[in-house]
């Protein structure tokens, strides 16, 4: 059967379904030679597994093409379905097929949806081998399988498609619906698509259907049978890097509503939402710093909700820490601090550190001086001691200059009264000896 076949009552993603795992598109960290489900694969050692996974990866395609690589009888299961009824009589054809030599892949859709005591059914069949089960999921198998049937299944977690991975799906759709489309109108496809390939084939399918004679795509045509608009954007180009710019320099500025309208262009323009938690991540260290030290609290926890309800969810999470990185005090003293050393590192020489500072583990070590002097911070007043940590060329030096604006105000305060404290004291006597060093 050709990959191109013209059957024109089918729709576009089962004419365009891979026969064979080098057709099949995505999943290469499973599949690519070497691979651990390719290796199975390879040596013709499969065992029960559960796919889990997005909508629109192709969960139920790669089954089928297990299932034709290892030459066993394709059985599809649906979980809404079918009940122990249904489960019984198929395992009892498996049991038979088995007798007869022959092997059969139990297909299960969506298992997530199979009560604990219908899941609980399959279990002596996997264990004698009468069935290879293949179980797809969207959800977490880890809550949605019992521990049973878990135990004896190998989890294997697919990817949603890359933009470039629906792109060039894309192109071959288009060829067989003979329709005309550029690059650019196809990744936009692909981007509305979210990493989905039957979504994204069936938003090509209804362009196809809307297209004039000439079969030519426009951004206007695909606005409309989007139900959206076509944003100028590319996600490695020019357009890219200003829209991100804008939006830094907005959260920078505290203009609050210019920084949500530029979040909302990059998420409308499928920006990976992963990349947008990132760069806000960096905000939080680069422009608010010790100002309001729980701004980067908040934004490693916007990027953990990100990772772990993805969309459209995750989507409020970047606009909650983007309002709150544009209201928060600034500063970006602490980030001054560090190039500030770091430029001094780089045109000075390196200088030896401090005998006191030293650890002296052997008895020679103490006799040449290391640890001579030092001052255990926990036995002086306030745990305040006056020894000087710097090397002693750069006595006095100071790179950390705090703001007066946010909690970073209270940190100079601070910084200020240890500076003072230690300038008045340099010979001060610690509240009892040391009991260590």
């Amino acid at each position: 059967m050709s990959l191109f076949e013209d059957d024109r009552s089918r729709p576009l993603a089962e004419r365009l379904r891979p026969r064979s795992l080098d057709e099949y598109v995505g999943q290469q960290h499973i599949l690519a030679p070497g691979k651990p489900l390719r290796a199975q694969l390879d040596r013709d050692q499969l065992s029960s597994l559960i796919l889990w996974g997005p909508p629109g990866v192709g969960k139920t395609t790669l089954a089928r093409l297990i299932a034709t690589k290892t030459k066993a009888q394709f059985v599809p299961f649906s979980a809404v379905l079918s009940g122990i009824k249904e489960i019984k009589e198929v395992m009892a054809q498996a049991e038979k097929a088995r007798r007869l030599g022959s092997r059969t892949v139990l297909f299960v859709d969506e298992i997530h949806r199979f009560n604990k005591a219908q899941q609980d059914a399959f279990l002596p069949y996997v264990e004698r081998g009468d069935i290879i089960l293949i179980g797809a999921t969207t959800e977490n198998p880890s809550f949605e399988v019992n521990s049973a049937l878990l135990s004896r299944s190998k989890v294997y977690a697919l990817r949603s498609l890359s933009t470039d991975e629906l792109a060039g799906l894309l192109r071959r759709g288009a060829e067989l619906l003979s329709v005309v489309a550029t690059d650019d109108l196809l990744e936009q496809i692909a981007i509305h698509a979210n990493g989905d390939a039957r979504a994204a084939y069936n938003y090509l399918e209804l362009a196809a259907a809307a297209a004039p004679p000439d079969r030519q795509l426009t951004a206007e045509l695909l606005e409309d049978v989007l139900q959206r608009k076509m944003l100028l954007y590319d996600k490695s180009g020019e357009e890219h890097y200003n829209l991100i710019s804008a939006l830094h320099k907005s959260v920078r500025s505290s203009d609050a509503d210019a920084a949500l309208y530029w979040l909302a262009r990059m998420l409308e323009s499928g920006e990976d939402r992963l990349y947008l938690a990132r760069r806000l991540v960096r905000m939080a260290i680069e422009d608010i710093g010790l100002a309001d030290p729980r701004a980067i609290e908040q934004a490693i926890a916007c990027q953990q909700t990100v990772h772990f309800l993805g969309e459209p969810e995750g989507d409020q999470a970047l606009a909650q820490i983007t309002l709150y990185l544009a209201l928060a005090a600034k500063s970006d003293a602490a980030y001054r601090a560090l190039n500030a050393a770091r430029a001094h590192i780089q045109k000075n020489r390196a200088e030896p550190v401090p005998l006191q500072l030293r650890n002296a583990p052997t008895k020679a070590m103490k006799q040449w001086g290391y640890g001579a002097g030092y001052q255990h911070a926990h036995q002086f007043d306030d745990a305040m001691n006056t020894m000087d940590c710097l090397p002693e060329a750069l006595h006095g030096t100071r790179f950390y200059e705090p703001t007066n604006r946010g909690l970073e105000a209270r940190i100079r305060e601070r910084l200020e009264e240890i500076r003072a404290r230690r300038a008045r004291n340099p010979n001060a006597e610690p509240a009892a000896s040391p009991s260590d060093s």
